[in-house]
């Protein structure tokens, strides 16, 4: 019974998504509707192996997988830890690597080192919270931010900003430098937990798979 049903997909848009799809074609799994740049339309199905798949923005993909409108995703371990939704959270996909950081001008390592009160810029303020005052039990004040986070101690708005580090280029030419590490970050799928119990073998045939592609 449970062969007749679709699995579905929620992809994080964009190179995330490429990527996947890329990692699904090496393991014979493809979906040509998604192939057509032209298409306009939201879900694209692979009947032969009765899976559905639909892009969205990063941080609707863990909503989407937690209330089981999807009942996998893939996304960045960032929006995972930034949107604590109810999912499993499965395998390491191991593209899309980098790094979560405290960043700021080197005036800022004595005030984290001394566990001043400051002011801490960022797009993902759960994750600055979680960092500062569940792992270096300092008090902080979290402004959040949409936009170039880098501007925050620029212009006198924070002392140091959280926020995803790659190559550092950005931060070099804002006078900015890598003060602390909070955690490092890849591309990660996560199941939705009544999806794991109802298609248990089927997921689990499929996550295992994917591990011995990206090992």
């Amino acid at each position: 019974m449970s062969e007749e049903r679709y699995l579905t997909f929620a992809l994080g848009k964009g190179r995330l998504a490429e990527q996947t799809m890329a990692l699904f074609e090496r393991m014979g799994i493809s979906c040509e509707e998604m192939k057509d740049k032209r298409s306009r339309k939201l879900i694209f199905v692979n009947e032969e192996l009765r899976l559905k798949f639909f892009l969205a923005k990063g941080p609707d993909v863990p909503t989407y997988v937690e209330y089981g409108a999807a009942d996998i995703g893939v996304v960045g371990r960032d929006t995972v830890l930034e949107e604590n939704r109810n999912v499993y959270e499965v395998l390491d996909l191991g593209f899309g690597a980098c790094r979560m950081c405290v960043c700021g001008p080197d005036s800022a390592r004595e005030l984290l080192l001394h566990h001043e009160r400051i002011r801490v810029a960022s797009k993902y303020p759960n994750i600055a919270r979680e960092y500062f005052y569940n792992k270096k039990h300092q008090t902080v004040d979290i402004i959040k931010l949409n936009g170039s986070v880098e501007l925050g101690p620029l212009v006198g708005l924070s002392e140091v900003i959280v926020d995803i580090v790659e190559t550092g280029s950005t931060l070099k030419e804002n006078g900015l430098e890598v003060l602390e590490e909070v955690c490092r970050l890849s591309a990660r799928m996560i199941v939705n937990p009544v999806s794991m119990q109802m298609e248990r073998e089927r997921i689990q045939g499929l996550v295992g798979r994917m591990r011995e592609m990206t090992v």
